[in-house]
């Protein structure tokens, strides 16, 4: 049984993004920390980022778009990015964030919709 294109991609599209989430956010919960030792964190967690990006979009093209890619990104990671805000910051989702996501979603319906 193969696992068809669309699901791969976007699996690991939102594994790669929890990875650039942590890499570049996680550390405000540590405002303590040392630039430097962040600034080598973010790299190292940064690397499995890549190690998922790269064979997600090599994947998902010609499937999809390099147009259609990039807002299956954007729509991962800003999903990625509301739960992450909420669990690991502690920062409240509030409903301008909830309505700005929504009309990022509707652009998104816009770029994939076939005129």
């Amino acid at each position: 049984m193969q696992i068809p294109v669309p699901i791969i991609t976007i699996g690991l599209l939102l594994c790669s993004n929890i990875f650039m989430t942590f890499a570049w956010y996680g550390h405000l919960r540590y405002k303590g920390a040392a630039l430097p030792l962040v600034i080598l964190s973010s790299w190292g967690i940064a690397f499995f980022e890549y190690m998922l990006q790269v064979p997600a979009n090599r994947i998902g093209y010609g499937h999809f778009s390099a147009a259609e890619l990039k807002t299956i990104q954007e729509v991962v990671s800003l999903s990625v990015f509301m739960a992450f805000s909420a669990l690991w910051l502690h920062e409240p989702l509030r409903w301008n964030h909830a309505l700005g996501f929504a009309l990022i979603v509707l652009a998104a319906w816009v770029i994939f919709k076939k005129w």
